[in-house]
């Protein structure tokens, strides 16, 4: 129940806000209505409680004259029509409708935009017993040749220049120490300086095969690898240069038992390159930027699409339907 003092206030700020005459009015209505008939004298502590109850009925009395005078001061004023539409949420439908900007990835919209990423693009054969090796042998062959595949094409290092150590230590020691005298001719380095990887994703796509054959008296087999491995590259330091990079590699290795153990022998390999400066030689791979100094050297022949697995080998310098 409100305390007396509150009801006071309340009862102070209401009248407040009527004018004099009907104050009077109010005053003297409340002042008959709280007269009691006389009785006999009562003691001291029960006439305070008395003077308190009749206090209470006054402000009771004069809360019903507000009522009965000025009913509209204890009827809630009507909300501000501005202040009230502002209160209210718009609906939904009106709500613009923000999308956040999607994210365009280097590959987006293009032929490699679906190869797999990365190691999961090199699709080896099942092993099974061939040539005379056991399915664990030929295991032990393929899980090799996929390791040098690793190291030839998506190793950072060697991709940016370093000494494909990571490739070396993966040949046998007798092709390796005549592959130290040939560096980069089976793997993919950018020139110094002249490219960074945009992002860490690169794309793989492409086929390897099996076969067996006859050599120096023994069957070996034979693993064909044709594959297409694309990079998203850049200018260091300049996103606005981001561009494709297709390379075409296409190997030979040879997988074999000799005095007890298995030997996986590269013998052919290369990588083409688009688009890719066609003027200098040093086995890195000169990226063609537009802004790029035009080639020394002229293409030829008709536009080659450099996603395409299985055209024919070339020499020279060709043009490209783009990447």
């Amino acid at each position: 129940m409100p305390h007396g003092d509150d009801l006071d206030a309340r009862f102070n700020e209401l009248v407040s806000q009527i004018d004099a005459d009907e104050q009077r009015k109010m005053r003297a209505s409340a002042a008959k209505g709280a007269k009691a008939p006389q009785r006999a004298r009562r003691p001291r502590r029960a006439r305070r409680g008395l003077l308190a109850a009749a206090a209470v009925t006054a402000v009771i009395a004069a809360a019903g004259l507000v009522l009965t005078y000025r009913p509209d001061l204890l009827t809630p004023s009507p909300v501000s029509p501005v202040r009230q539409a502002a209160s209210i949420p718009p609906p939904e439908e009106t709500q613009p409708v923000v999308e956040a900007p999607q994210k365009v990835g280097p590959f987006t919209d293009s032929k490699a935009e679906h190869f797999a990423d990365g190691m999961a693009g090199f699709q080896l054969p099942k092993a099974k017993a061939l040539a005379g090796l056991s399915k664990a042998e030929v295991r032990a062959g393929l899980d090799r040749v996929g390791k040098l595949f690793q190291a030839a094409y998506l190793d950072r290092e060697t991709l940016m220049g370093a000494k494909p150590e990571s490739y070396l230590k993966l040949l046998d020691p007798d092709e390796r120490s005549w592959y130290r005298k040939k560096p980069r001719m089976w793997v993919n380095s950018f020139a110094p300086k002249t490219a960074e990887l945009a992002t860490n994703v690169i794309k793989v796509h492409g086929t390897t095969t099996l076969s067996t054959k006859k050599d120096q008296g023994r069957t070996v087999i034979v693993v064909k690898t044709n594959y297409l491995v694309v990079y998203a590259i850049r200018r260091p330091g300049q996103p606005d240069t981001t561009m494709r990079l297709v390379t075409h590699p296409k190997g030979v290795a040879e997988i074999y038992r000799e005095e007890g153990h298995v030997v996986v022998w590269v013998t052919d390999g290369g990588a083409s390159a688009t688009p890719a400066r066609c003027d200098v030689h040093d086995y890195f791979i000169h990226p063609m930027y537009e802004d790029s100094e035009p080639d020394a050297v002229q293409p030829s022949g008709p536009p080659r699409d450099p996603y395409e697995l299985d055209k024919p080998e070339s020499e020279g310098c060709a043009t490209s339907t783009g990447t």
